[in-house]
């Protein structure tokens, strides 16, 4: 191959910025809700982004990193052309990069899922043909792009109608949140061990009993309930709350906690999907440039760089995209966040347990917009809805144009 070194720096120099975009604008979404409910300080979002975002990556994205590298298009028709695979791959990284940094730069929300598959799309056709797709599985994760919102925002509906019924909508509220906070963290720490603890462990190669998952499974739920049980014991609640406002403001107090550990969850699922996907085209490059074919070696390195450069681009320019999904689709308060940030972790983590690549960006919108729609219609600003939406519409496209016309250059400068 011609300039081996060349494309590995150049793979790794642009999947850097492009992970830089992806969190400016992925990761900044997915704690859109606890930063817009203000349920979290910002160095607290940052300790929880650079633990969970991590975890998430190493321990429960390998799935989603194999069915990027090889589930979208034939690379193995490619194995007697390794430098045109090479150049494609440096094209689809470039094609990402430039979309999230130009998304981020006008606070629109868009996915870095949606992203990579349309630039992939984009090189394989152009360089393999039509047919050389796999489209049934393009076909798949395009179905989990519309049933993901929808799932999240169903879920998120009713759970927050739940809460209304059994909390919000009581004479005591406050005695009522204390009551039910245990049980709520209690299937926070269940459906996380469930989702994730456990296939994380399947794949470190600990095949264990069903009765040594489920212990492990009621165990976390446990230590979940104990440990925010007690950052609820510690919390200052303002006295006289015999007022239905300051009732209001101390079970939004409590509501603050739980956010604490969905945004855990949800940051985790983050790193299990979003950021993992971001890893296969490197590491393509450079198993292209060491073996002169692509294998299904993740490195390890690659990982923690991608990890990196995500929580770097939510720390210096993440602010936009927390303002237009935090603040500006509907009012959000950590009772609300809650419910909405619960919904899309169960969503985003089931599907990252099939292997199929789904939005956690279109998740959380979904699930906010479920929110919502629980509170009216009137509580939605429909004009931010629509250009979201819009920017969704057109990433798949203009990421396969932009693949396409950077395959083409690299193609004839490097070749």
């Amino acid at each position: 191959m011609t300039y081996p070194i060349l494309f590995i720096v150049l793979g790794l120099a642009v999947g850097l910025v492009m992970t830089w975009g992806v969190g400016a604008n992925d990761l900044a979404n997915i704690m859109s809700t606890t930063m817009g409910s203000k349920s979290i300080t910002l160095k607290q979002a940052i300790i929880i982004a650079i633990i969970f975002e991590f975890a998430g990556a190493f321990i429960g994205g390998i799935e989603v990193t194999d069915t990027i590298k090889n589930g979208i298009i034939n690379a193995s028709a490619l194995d007697h052309s390794p430098e045109i695979l090479a150049y494609g791959m440096l094209s689809v990284l470039l094609a990402s990069m430039t979309w999230m940094l130009f998304a981020s730069r006008y606070g629109l929300p868009v996915s870095i899922t949606h992203t990579l598959i349309g630039a992939l799309v984009g090189f394989g056709t152009i360089v393999l043909g039509f047919h050389s797709i796999h489209w049934s599985k393009v076909k798949d994760i395009g179905l989990s792009w519309i049933f993901s919102p929808l799932i999240a925002g169903v879920l998120s509906y009713l759970l927050f109608s739940l809460l209304q019924k059994i909390i919000l909508g009581r004479k005591d509220p406050m005695r009522a949140a204390r009551r039910y906070a245990p049980a709520l963290l209690a299937m926070i720490g269940i459906a996380f061990s469930v989702i994730s603890l456990l296939r994380g462990l399947k794949h470190l190669g600990l095949h264990l009993s069903f009765s040594a998952e489920l212990g492990i499974t009621l165990c976390t739920g446990l230590v979940t309930a104990g440990i925010g049980s007690l950052l609820i014991h510690r919390i200052v609640f303002i006295k006289n709350h015999n007022t239905t406002h300051t009732q209001f403001q101390n079970v939004e107090k409590i509501f603050s906690i739980l956010m604490i550990f969905t945004a855990c969850a949800m940051v985790f699922a983050h790193g299990s999907n979003d950021v993992s996907i971001t890893v296969g085209p490197m590491a393509a490059i450079i198993s292209l440039v060491l073996t002169h074919h692509s294998t299904d070696t993740v490195y390890p390195a690659v990982t923690f760089m991608a990890c990196s450069g995500v929580v770097l681009g939510l720390i210096m320019y993440g602010q936009k995209v927390m303002s237009t999904v935090g603040e500006r689709i509907t009012e959000l308060t950590p009772s609300r966040a809650f419910a909405a940030t619960l919904a899309a972790a169960f969503t985003v983590m089931l599907s990252t347990g099939t292997g199929i690549p789904v939005s956690a960006t279109q998740t959380l919108v979904g699930a906010i917009l479920g929110v919502g729609l629980a509170r009216g219609i009137g509580a939605i600003n429909l004009i931010v809805v629509r250009n979201i939406f819009l920017s969704w519409f057109i990433t798949v496209p203009v990421a396969a144009g932009l693949a396409t016309v950077y395959f083409l250059l690299l193609k004839n400068i490097l070749a």
